[in-house]
């Protein structure tokens, strides 16, 4: 049987933001790919973080969970491994570019990094090229100021450099709310590849675990913190804001929160506050909340968009600018509300809940089916770089 093999990279050094990313687009390309390209599906999801691999994906597809790197300053040391930075580079050079050898895949999808962390998909692009697959860039709709990404895509040596590796450049965002190929965080030889797809909202996968014991009931308002690893300030304002009457709060910290840090989130709570670590539910329950409050990480303003639940977003500010840029674009087409850590108080929580649980926030205006695109875009792709008869033929031999 004629089958399609594809691998979708990630690097995962911060949070899962990336490999559920991926894991969306696996389960759109399974489910739809078929269809369109007259093969069966397979595929391999490549990722650095051990949680990862806790998420099913469809039949035929596996994760490849590699030996992690955690972020330090300006550069990348092991998660966990007990070697320097260079060699788990190259063990996880070698095990990528061995696992990909073997599956020879038509077609790899690389989250946000081409060249992964310190250039260890490069040999894996080199090899994919020469077997004749095709390889896109997947991007979220926004990177950082211009000035930051210009200095990023010239410390990978230039656009055009970047831009021989690829076949294609998908952005997963809506053009008329945020557009980086007009803000300069896209050079030319790249916005030449690429392709908006629509926010990767409608048809994302539920995790199908079972409901945690801990979720709120009906009403209730919502604090969802990404991985968490960041989001002690904004936690620390949200556990003694008071919610609505006749409402409770549930506080999600994410997995990534210090435990000394969750410990004291749950002394401060007051009776009609329940603070947890996690909760694969997290988009129903986003769905379900009379108002939530969340950074402004990439999956959670998805998960957010296609609800009607209105959001207050407190975006990151550390590091990188990409939540604060993705919030003001989004704030400013009515589709949230955003505000800086530094200009809220407790009392500013409380009083937004107590708004915001009388209204809803529409959001039809945004583009939210990037998980329909995609698998076109992709069929468009594997047809251009499919191998002729002859080529077929040639290799059998």
């Amino acid at each position: 049987m004629v089958e399609t093999t594809i691998a979708l990279y990630s690097h995962d050094s911060v949070g899962l933001g990336h490999a559920r990313r991926n894991r969306a687009l696996a389960y759109a390309l399974a489910e739809q790919l078929p269809a369109l390209t007259g093969t069966a599906v397979r595929g391999l999801l490549i990722a650095g973080h051990p949680d990862a691999g806790r998420d099913p994906l469809p039949g035929g597809w596996d994760w490849l969970v590699l030996p992690g790197l955690t972020r330090r300053g300006d550069g990348y040391v092991p998660r966990r491994l007990g070697t320097d930075a260079d060699a788990l580079r190259d063990l996880r050079s070698a095990t990528i570019d061995a696992a990909l050898s073997v599956l020879r895949p038509d077609l790899l999808v690389v989250d946000r990094h081409p060249f992964g962390i310190d250039g260890e998909l490069l040999p894996v692009l080199r090899s994919q090229r020469a077997r004749g697959g095709a390889t896109v860039l997947g991007l979220r709709e926004v990177l950082d100021t211009p000035r930051v990404a210009a200095a990023e895509w010239e410390r990978l040596g230039g656009a055009e450099h970047v831009a021989r590796h690829l076949d294609a450049v998908w952005v997963y965002g809506d053009e008329r709310v945020y557009d980086l190929r007009r803000t300069g965080e896209l050079p030319p030889a790249l916005a030449r590849l690429a392709t908006t797809t629509g926010y990767l909202g409608h048809g994302r996968p539920a995790v199908r675990r079972p409901r945690p014991s801990t979720a709120a009931p009906d009403p209730f308002v919502l604090t969802v913190l990404g991985g968490g690893s960041d989001g002690t300030e904004l936690a620390r304002l949200a556990v003694r804001a008071e919610p609505p009457a006749g409402h409770r709060h549930l506080l999600i910290t994410g997995p990534q929160m210090a435990p000394a840090e969750v410990t004291e989130l749950q002394a401060l709570a007051g009776q009609r506050t329940t603070v947890v670590r996690t909760a694969p539910d997290a988009p129903e329950l986003t769905a379900e909340a009379a108002a939530v409050l969340c950074m402004g990480g990439y999956n959670t303003i998805a998960e957010v968009l296609v609800t009607d639940t209105p959001a207050l977003v407190v975006p990151r500010s550390r590091r990188r600018q990409e939540q604060r840029r993705r919030a003001h674009a989004l704030a400013a087409v009515g589709a949230l509300e955003t505000a800086e850590i530094t200009d809220l108080a407790v009392a500013d929580l409380t009083a937004w809940w107590d708004r915001a649980v009388t209204t809803r926030t529409p959001r039809d205006g945004v583009d939210l089916d990037g998980l329909s695109v995609v698998p076109p875009l992709a069929a468009e792709l594997l047809a251009a770089t499919a191998p002729t008869p002859a080529e077929v033929s040639i290799h059998a031999v």
